[in-house]
């Protein structure tokens, strides 16, 4: 008992030493790191490298997809600034900036499939309900239905009913909030707009003024969230849309707002509040939009899965049934047959008629000189025929036959004897007439006919070696065309406005077309003094145009029109630009560009 008492106090007092030891060494981990990232002191280890990471990040994201340019003069800031805390206002700007038209992508990309399912039929919303939300939605919505029907007859009614105050709660939702960020994206590019000269000269008299006012646009955001919320609180929500953990921003003390000139410390703890305000905003989209998000591809596409899934496994067990595992050779038969007739076909119709075009293209003048002389030695019987006609006819007739009589002239000659001498034939083959001799030139006749005939058909087969030999190939072009085809829609897949198909052009104009009706409703709502839905309005023309600039990027710079189509979309985004110019800069464009223009081939 003592020595087990001993052994267990030993690996306590092990157990203790590694303890104190890993923990000392965390401590000296946590201080150096503490010490090698220049962070305030007041945020913990974990949010030090974090905040670090999603800096580096929005630079690596900034560099890979630059989004629409801040509105200031063309001069370049990095030429007249000095690289002080004043002047990474323009990197923050930048930030927020790319941030806003992410978060708005976010949102339009849900708000854009609930639109679709808002706008289809009652048939297709039922199957929604029933087919696209997972299997748990389909139980429970075919027992609500049958619950419905035996109770009363309108279910179908009823489940579409639902399934359009479903949707319809997402579309509000969604909606609220692209409108929400696409103000507050308004408020800001202006912001960068009049003051953007002022604050390229000097940044670091302006900057307070500039982060106090950005810091109240937080403020306004953070009440529109709240007033959003407030007004949906008593709505019924299948999802819980209601319970989100609310929307609250970091502000700037009273007594730095007051101050006209800020240390490089204020500065530095005000960008940091911004960028920490951005964060609050995307974690606050993540959980809202993420419960009115639409389904995720597996959960809407969960039927078709399910069928695939059932038919790869009865597929799986008809193999094994087949295979060795079981002792069947069947398998091993199918692949043999398989490769002999692979093979047979690549021998038939791709390696023979390719090597039958080569010597055929490699062979011409060897086979040219073959039908000379065959064409020669139908000209030798030719010959012998005609000498012939002309030793019958001077014979018959007594005299000189012309040395220029045609064969058929002296034919004409011979078969008139002929006929004479068929009348008494028997007397004419005993009794040494001309009978024999016409039958043998009409023999010969007949061996002319038959050679000139065979010669006519090999020049025809000659000359349609090739044809046979491609069309011999035909199985294999038409695979090899179909292969390539499929690579090249593969290769050349329309992704969105950015691709270069013809279905990416298409998409590239209608961005135009949005663009135009959201710059006469901007100025709808100016001439009506509704400010707040014209903010909306021109944060929707920045974030589409923001849209564009990113899917003309490529194909512009590729032909050489960046330069101007760049310059084109930085004026449309120019609040202050009247409104007959920048709908003839979007024909222009429309007119102008290549990347822009309709496909030629519909």
């Amino acid at each position: 008992m003592e020595n087990d008492d001993d052994s267990s106090s030993s690996s306590n007092n092990q157990l203790s030493n590694l303890r104190t030891l890993t923990s000392l060494y965390s401590n000296y981990l946590h201080n150096q790191v503490s010490n090698f990232i220049p962070i305030s002191s007041d945020y913990s280890l974990i949010g030090k490298i974090a905040s670090f990471w999603r800096q580096f990040g929005r630079a690596r994201s900034r560099r890979k997809k630059p989004c629409l340019p801040l509105p200031l003069p063309s001069k370049s800031r990095h030429s007249s600034l000095i690289m002080t805390e004043a002047s990474r206002i323009f990197d923050v700007l930048e930030d927020i900036l790319e941030q806003l038209f992410s978060n708005i992508h976010y949102v339009q990309k849900n708000l854009h499939y609930w639109q679709i399912k808002e706008e289809g039929s009652n048939a297709q919303k039922a199957y929604f309900m029933l087919f696209e939300r997972g299997p748990q939605a389909l139980i429970s919505g075919s027992v609500e239905l049958v619950r419905n029907f035996i109770a009363e007859d309108s279910s179908f009614q009823i489940l579409c009913h639902t399934a359009s105050g479903f949707i319809a709660e997402r579309v509000t939702m969604l909606d609220s909030l692209k409108r929400m960020l696409a103000k507050f994206l308004a408020q800001v590019y202006m912001l960068i707009d009049k003051q953007g000269e002022d604050l390229m000269s000097d940044p670091q008299r302006l900057l307070p003024s500039l982060l106090v006012i950005i810091d109240g646009l937080f403020s306004d955001l953070e009440a529109s969230v709240a007033k959003l919320h407030a007004s949906t609180s008593q709505m019924d929500s299948s999802d819980g849309g209601s319970n989100s953990i609310p929307l609250v921003f970091n502000k700037i003390n009273e007594q730095e707002r007051e101050v006209s000139e800020w240390t490089d410390d204020e500065i530095r703890n005000a960008i940091a509040s911004v960028y920490q305000n951005l964060q609050k905003l995307d974690s606050y989209l993540s959980d809202v939009v993420g419960k009115h998000r639409k389904p995720r591809k597996l959960t809407r596409y969960w039927v078709r899965y399910t069928c695939g899934a059932v038919g790869l496994s009865v597929c799986s067990l008809w193999l094994v049934r087949h295979s060795r595992l079981v002792g069947s050779p069947d398998i091993d038969n199918w692949i043999g047959e398989a490769k002999e007739s692979t093979i047979t076909f690549w021998t038939e119709h791709v390696e023979q008629p390719i090597l039958s075009i080569r010597d055929e293209l490699f062979d011409t003048f060897r086979k040219r000189h073959k039908g000379v002389m065959e064409a020669e030695e139908v000209q030798l019987t030719a010959n012998s025929l005609h000498r012939m006609l002309l030793t019958f006819c001077e014979q018959t007739n007594g005299q000189q036959c012309p040395e220029n009589a045609s064969d058929q002239q002296l034919l004409e000659i011979v078969m008139a004897r002929y006929e004479k001498e068929l009348l008494h034939p028997i007397k004419s083959i005993v009794g040494g007439g001309e009978l024999p001799r016409a039958m043998l030139i009409q023999v010969q006749k007949l061996k002319l006919d038959i050679e000139t005939a065979m010669l006519e058909l090999d020049q025809i087969l000659k000359a349609n070696e090739i044809n046979f030999a491609v069309l011999a190939a035909l199985p294999a072009f038409i695979f090899v065309i179909i292969v390539i085809m499929l690579l090249r829609s593969w290769i050349k897949q329309d992704k969105g406005a950015e691709g270069r198909g013809r279905i990416a052009r298409r998409q590239r104009r209608l961005l135009i077309v949005e663009i135009e009706k959201m710059i006469m409703q901007y100025q709808s709502c100016m001439d009506l003094k509704q400010i707040e839905d014209a903010q909306c309005c021109f944060g929707l023309v920045l974030y589409t145009l923001d849209h564009l600039y990113r899917a003309v990027q490529k194909h512009a710079k590729t032909t050489g029109e960046w330069s101007c189509l760049k310059q084109d979309i930085i004026d449309l985004a120019k609040p202050e630009l009247q409104i007959t110019h920048k709908l003839t800069i979007t024909s222009r464009m429309e007119r102008v560009y290549d990347c822009l223009l309709p496909s030629l081939r519909q």
